[in-house]
């Protein structure tokens, strides 16, 4: 989450009529994440989530999105989901942007994850993957393997400003995220960015699930790859990777739903796969800083040295987590 435009106060009232609501008595920006303008609001006794979706989101895929919502919390996840407005619509407009209102979700999200929490949240993805296995809406996940070159080579004019000989490196690494990615896995919708901030955590349960707007149909076990990446300590040097969130994540996760052999087979090509696309879009952010927006721009180094933990070992999942 985080703030790139800014809601006037008059317009801000105006958009919560049109959901039968008084004015805001509370109103604040989020500044985690790095995708679409949040607010926390309240009104009407309600506390919400006030989401403004930015440039990197397509209005089509919007409905998408909030249908998923829905559909999560209906099969009895906590998931937060899109308030309905009085015409009966879910998505309007509000400062020349789509924009929705969202049911807040308590809990916490860990600042520095534990195993123990790792372990919860595998098993929270292995029950969104079995919850969301009769969804029938499909979304191309346009941040996949498919589009991990194109970005690499956006990426390679400015690529020495974020580390020197990364022009160079960087097609070996692409190559080694792209040359074996497996066929035929089990699919079905992914969450695709289930990083700690976006679970929610009261006394050790998952009390909330949140930002679903990157998830797409895909394989499973490359959402598994995203979020063991995700809950790894990020690697602030080239010393060894702390790999312990990671295992206890995809014990959790097993716990639940066992891998197929090929979904193991597959599993370090796709973690060299996911530390790519979320270095590839960091390094974007990296170098595209909006000027005042209120947002935490993302290092993209750790990532790097993900990939290249990932990229280094062989396909031997004892090694590769």
């Amino acid at each position: 989450m985080a703030v790139y435009t800014h809601v006037p106060e008059d317009e801000l009232t105006r958009f919560l009529a049109s959901y039968g609501l008084p004015p805001a008595s509370v109103f604040k920006g989020i500044a985690e994440g790095v995708e679409n303008s949040n607010y926390l609001l309240e009104a009407g006794g309600q506390r919400l989530i006030l989401t403004l979706y930015e440039k990197r989101v397509a209005p089509a895929d919007l409905p998408y999105f909030l249908a998923l919502m829905d559909h999560v919390a209906d099969a009895g996840l906590p998931a937060a989901r899109p308030l309905t407005a009085k015409d009966g619509e879910r998505l309007r407009e509000l400062c020349g942007r789509p924009a929705a209102l969202i049911t807040f979700v308590r809990g916490v999200s860990p600042d520095r994850p534990s195993p123990a929490q790792a372990r919860v949240c595998g098993e929270a993805l292995a029950r969104l993957h079995a919850a969301t296995g009769d969804f029938e809406p499909t979304r191309r996940n346009d941040l996949g393997a498919e589009d991990w070159p194109r970005l690499t080579g956006a990426l390679m004019p400015r690529a020495d400003e974020i580390q020197s000989g990364l022009s160079e490196e960087l097609p070996r690494l692409l190559a080694s995220a792209c040359g074996a990615l497996p066929q035929g896995l089990p699919t079905g919708t992914i969450h695709a960015d289930l990083f700690p901030d976006n679970l929610l955590l009261t006394e050790g349960e998952v009390t909330g699930i949140i930002d679903f707007y990157f998830a797409c149909t895909g394989p499973l076990a490359y959402d598994l790859a995203v979020s063991m990446n995700a809950w790894t300590p990020e690697p602030q040097t080239d010393a060894p990777i702390d790999t312990r969130n990671a295992r206890a994540l995809l014990e959790g996760y097993e716990s639940v739903r066992p891998l197929a052999a090929a979904e193991r087979e597959a599993l370090p090509t796709l973690l060299t796969g996911a530390a790519l696309r979320f270095f590839l879009t960091r390094a974007h952010d990296w170098l595209h800083r909006v000027p005042g927006a209120l947002t935490r721009i993302k290092d993209p180094l750790p990532y790097l040295r993900l990939m290249r933990h990932h990229a280094a070992l062989s396909n031997d999942i004892t090694r590769t987590v």
